[in-house]
């Protein structure tokens, strides 16, 4: 067995990837240094320098094989997090090589990419929601602000629907668990990464001054506009979630 440590971004994922061909491993696994804890004493461990050349050719390989789509596809499952996303994009990476005549993505007989097509579908309906339940907060510079927590890694995916939507104010989308986020300023729409993590308990203290009586106004409005009679909690919690309720002004 052979371990192929990297650095855990996508490039670098591709980068060992690439290596696997390059020095024909056959019996591997690849992991993120900030998640390896060796079990094996016996696996021979190969450090994976980020390449953006190695990590090029692959994606173009796969361009080639299953479109742009089906890289935005593998994407996803990057972004996922989950436990087996290198194994699973390094199976991928394999069938497409093999059967390049293939759209191999949908051979669901396949378990891998029965799985692929599994963590693609949940992680879409993440963006889907995260685009839908953003509540933004209007602090004391003017700006807008977001914080969220989602299941999956979604702020890459979400980037161009907020930057296409809201281009005539500045606006940060930061994620809670992940300690980053995407900042507009009218011009350019950039992560940022913080050197410390969001100070929940003097968040509000920088609210402008008509934030608190918007979210008032919001709050009553809600209430004012909701049949008792009519109410159906399974509902609105089918459209609406309970795990969304936290980002939404009506649910504070």
């Amino acid at each position: 067995m052979t371990t192929l440590l990297y650095d855990g971004s996508f490039d670098g994922l591709f980068t060992a990837i690439f290596e696997v061909f390059e020095y024909r491993y056959k019996d591997v696994e690849i992991v993120g240094r900030e998640r390896f804890y060796q079990e094996n004493i016996f696996a021979e461990i190969h450090e994976v320098i980020t390449q953006n050349d190695k990590a090029e050719r692959v994606l173009n390989k796969l361009e080639q094989n299953i479109g742009k789509s089906g890289i935005h596809e593998l994407l996803k499952v990057y972004l996922s997090e989950d436990s087996e996303l290198e194994l699973l994009i390094l199976s991928a990476v394999k069938q497409s090589i093999q059967h390049p005549e293939e759209n191999i993505l949908q051979n669901y007989a396949d378990n891998d990419m029965l799985k692929i097509s599994k963590i693609c579908k949940s992680v879409s309906r993440e963006r889907h929601r995260m685009t839908a339940f953003v509540r933004f907060e209007k602090m004391q510079d003017d700006a807008f602000f977001a914080k969220i927590d989602p299941d999956f890694n979604v702020i890459p995916l979400i980037r161009k629907h907020f930057k296409d939507r809201y281009q005539d104010q500045k606006w940060m989308i930061y994620d809670l668990r992940r300690n980053y986020g995407i900042l507009y300023d009218l011009e350019n729409c950039d992560f940022f990464y913080p050197d410390e993590k969001l100070d929940l308990s003097t968040y509000q203290q920088k609210f402008h001054n008509e934030e608190a009586q918007y979210q008032t106004l919001w709050q009553r409005y809600f209430t004012k506009t909701n049949i008792v009679e009519r109410k159906n909690l399974k509902l609105h919690i089918q459209h609406i979630p309970k795990r969304y309720w936290k980002y939404l002004t009506e649910k504070k």
